[in-house]
């Protein structure tokens, strides 16, 4: 199960920054944002079942900008490219 939820994540965060590269997805869509979210939650998860603290670090910052970006974008705030 541990191996399903980290390739689900970065399958996640990989296809939206793939789609944004090829001009799918913008960087402030609720969809890249949403998968991104989603994604680095997963592999934080991931990372604390672990006890990897580096990526415990990346994953949850990654997180949380993601959800901020979502939040700020639903509240009518400008949002700066993410991840």
């Amino acid at each position: 199960m541990y191996d399903v939820v980290q390739i689900a994540g970065s399958l996640l965060i990989l296809v939206a920054f793939i789609a944004a590269l090829s001009g799918r997805l913008t960087q402030s869509s609720y969809r890249y944002l949403a998968a991104n979210a989603l994604g680095s939650s997963a592999l934080a998860a991931t990372a604390v079942a672990g006890h990897e603290w580096g990526f415990i670090l990346l994953e949850s910052v990654w997180a949380l900008v993601s959800s901020y970006s979502i939040y700020r974008k639903a509240v009518g705030a400008t949002v700066a490219a993410s991840h």
